[in-house]
């Protein structure tokens, strides 16, 4: 699996990493959904990159011009809820993507919320053959939820090709998606990559619960 660390070069996306761990901004959720957006437009530019391309011809008011733009049948696939607001900065970029959601919900298995287990209970997407996946979800944690909606948007056919995206992801949730992804077919873009899990499978050290920041706390 190719990785890409925005956290390990100089780029405005670390700002944005900074500002939605930080306690003292967090409780402003507009900011924080606007941030997660902008990390989303920012990473689908430099996902841009890796995209096929052709010269094609457009007719302006005064002539003919050409360009090298996209051929690939893109489409965004997220993790409800907390994917929305990084869905969307990709949207933003790619405007004639398709749109592919799964809802995933983690619960703990003991009374300690130390095992936990993550559950799949629905799916909206096109059919994926001959498409380009994007699939983008702000916290790679234990990279379970990950590839549950993999394997969930797999029912839906097998697109060409996958490309990942995760806001904030733990080294742990890292080098599980390497093992389910070997070579090279597959990249993983991370704005930034922490070294741990807590005992209740947060990334440490984290920002907290992405969907609760974006949206309120749940019951």
């Amino acid at each position: 699996m190719k990785i890409v660390n925005f956290a390990e070069s100089a780029s405005v996306i670390n700002q944005y990493v900074a500002e939605i761990r930080d306690v003292n901004i967090q409780s402003d959720r507009m900011r924080f959904r606007r941030n997660i957006e902008r990390i989303g437009e920012l990473m689908a530019y430099e996902m841009s990159k890796e995209l096929t391309y052709s010269e094609k011809s457009v007719t302006t008011p005064l002539g003919q011009a050409t360009g090298l733009t996209p051929d690939d049948d893109l489409v965004i696939g997220t993790v409800f809820r907390a994917g929305l607001p990084l869905h969307q900065g990709f949207l933003n970029v790619f405007d004639r993507a398709g749109n592919a959601f799964v809802s995933a919900y983690r619960y703990y298995k003991d009374k300690e919320c130390t095992e936990v287990d993550v559950h799949i209970e629905y799916i909206a997407s096109p059919r994926l053959e001959g498409k380009t996946l994007l699939l983008v979800d702000p916290m790679l944690a234990t990279g379970e939820s990950m590839e549950l909606a993999w394997k969930g948007f797999l029912t839906k056919g097998t697109p060409d090709k996958l490309m990942i995206a995760s806001v904030i992801a733990s080294r742990q949730g890292v080098e599980h998606l390497q093992r389910l992804f070997p070579g090279d077919e597959v990249s993983l873009y991370c704005a930034a990559i922490d070294p741990a899990l807590n005992t209740r499978k947060y990334i440490v050290p984290g920002l907290g619960d992405a969907g609760d920041l974006a949206f309120g706390g749940k019951d």
